[in-house]
């Protein structure tokens, strides 16, 4: 008897003007089984993805499901048959609370009931480990929560195929481990899971097949665990990936940026309170904040960068200078740079081009006179960012739209770095991105250190922080615990730390 399995592209092609997405990809997904998709930022994954939850239509090629050859025209569609999908970048409306959105993913035959749909979503918090307020409305979530409500919402529907793009980019390494348990309870009940990452150790845990894509392009299929990083990222890359520079010690400077005793109410009811905040970056240093999303992240962030302003002026001090009630052009003049946690609502402004997101944050570089923008300067500015992080766009008046959500990335951090700020404020630096990719940011930041800056990196990426930092503190509740040297912690205590165990 012929195997039928649960998806099969056949020679998929999708071009976008003059580039090539897609080049005559062949995909087979079977069911039950958890299938790596593997790329560089650009290679054509979240292209291949929209192509098989509907979004996006291929301009050559096959979509067959179950056997059967479909021609799918609508996520709706897609839905109907079994296929869910969690973006990395969210879709979910701000306004709405999280039932409301989940109830939108509702099929046609299905009754709008919000408090049945309310009742739901608290079970499959409480059997899955992923904390939802279903009343919360979105916009008051971090950018963690955000992603649980997008798996709780496939997870509430009947999934036979669950799509994955970069769902652990933004997760605690406790809740990858919960996260993980969940995919293999699924899978194991006969859902098929296609799974994007640049995170190669959580492929090779979780994956028995990959596809590896480069430039749009099938190179090669395997077993990732039978592979190592190092020989799965030669796959993506094409050659081997050089290690990031390594941190060596020197000692501290002077103190460049200084929290004192910062206490701030949210500004939604759904907020964390800031406690007692207290912390001091030095000149020459990498600082960490780590933490489960939703403990004051997103309130802290704010404080530092002036989208809010702090009660008492001397509870931010940059050197000698208060500037807790200054506004974020104030303390961008000053010398504070920030790349946010939400690239496209905060980070840049998607229907603009590279170039008018590059003047955004960048016009005190000589890039505006007499208040007339100097074009030939903010073309030049533009392409050495897109040059010196190897961002894959098609020209300097693409919009950010149009980039991968790992190129989006490359070009925010580089937009800031290329600054040369005093103090870099950095979130999830290397959210969605490649290892080459991430190895060039996390090269950047160190160099910057090394220059004489000072950088706080907030992530609930782990190795990320142990790479890059001199020392580390865990954010709970709105409370910060006392900053320790990397030699004088371990994953462990922080992961207890995060965990609320020893706060």
């Amino acid at each position: 008897m012929k195997e039928v399995y649960r998806l099969q592209v056949r020679n998929v092609s999708k071009t976008y003007g003059n580039c090539l997405a897609n080049n005559q990809i062949n995909l087979t997904i079977q069911r039950g089984e958890i299938h790596a998709l593997l790329g560089e930022n650009g290679a054509g994954k979240s292209t291949l993805m929209k192509i098989i939850y509907g979004l996006v239509r291929p301009d050559a090629g096959e979509v067959f499901w179950q056997g059967e050859k479909i021609n799918l025209n609508s996520p709706y569609q897609a839905r109907m048959l079994g296929v869910g999908m969690v973006f990395q970048h969210f879709s979910l409306f701000e306004s709405l609370t999280v039932t409301e959105n989940i109830a939108l993913a509702l099929t046609k035959t299905e009754k709008w009931d919000l408090s049945r749909v309310d009742r739901k979503i608290r079970i499959l918090s409480n059997e899955y480990g992923l904390s939802v307020n279903p009343d919360r409305p979105i916009h008051t979530l971090a950018v963690g929560e955000r992603q649980r409500v997008e798996i709780i919402r496939c997870l509430f529907q009947t999934t036979k195929l669950l799509i994955l793009d970069e769902p652990t980019a933004v997760l605690t390494p406790q809740e990858i481990e919960k996260l993980f348990a969940i995919l293999r309870r699924i899978a194991a009940n006969g859902c098929s899971i296609l799974f994007s990452s640049h995170k190669l150790k959580e492929v090779q845990s979780l994956c028995s097949h990959a596809t590896v894509l480069r430039n749009g392009a099938v190179v090669q299929e395997c077993n990732p665990q039978r592979e190592t990083p190092a020989s799965l990222a030669r796959m993506m890359i094409g050659s081997d990936v050089l290690s990031s520079k390594q941190r060596q010690y020197q000692p501290p400077g002077p103190i460049c940026l200084q929290v004192q005793d910062l206490c701030l109410k949210p500004k939604n009811p759904f907020g964390t309170t800031l406690q007692n905040i207290n912390l001091q970056l030095h000149v020459g240093e990498i600082v960490g904040i780590a933490g489960v999303a939703g403990n004051g992240q997103s309130e802290l962030l704010s404080a530092l960068s002036g989208e809010f302003i702090c009660p008492k002026a001397e509870m931010i001090m940059l050197g000698e200078m208060a500037i807790a009630r200054y506004d974020v052009s104030h303390r961008r003049r000053l010398g504070l740079a920030y790349a946010p946690e939400d690239r496209l609502s905060k980070g840049v402004v998607p229907n603009l081009s590279l170039q008018e997101n590059a003047l955004l944050t960048t016009y005190g570089q000589g890039l505006v006179r007499r208040g007339m923008i100097r074009f030939p300067k903010l073309k030049n500015w533009t392409v050495r960012i897109c040059a010196a992080f190897n961002v894959k766009q098609a020209g300097v008046n693409s919009t950010a739209a149009s980039l991968s959500g790992g190129n989006l990335q490359k070009f925010i951090m580089g937009r800031e770095i290329n600054q040369n700020p005093a103090v870099m404020i950095a979130a999830h630096p290397s959210w969605g991105v490649d290892i080459k990719a991430t190895a060039s940011i996390h090269e950047a930041l160190i160099e910057m250190r090394d220059n004489g800056a000072a950088v706080l990196v907030i992530s609930e990426d782990l190795d990320e922080l142990f790479v890059l930092c001199d020392r580390l503190g865990v954010i709970y509740k709105g409370q910060l615990s006392p900053l320790k040297s990397i030699q004088d912690t371990n994953r462990d205590e922080i992961g207890r730390l995060m965990g609320g165990i020893g706060a």
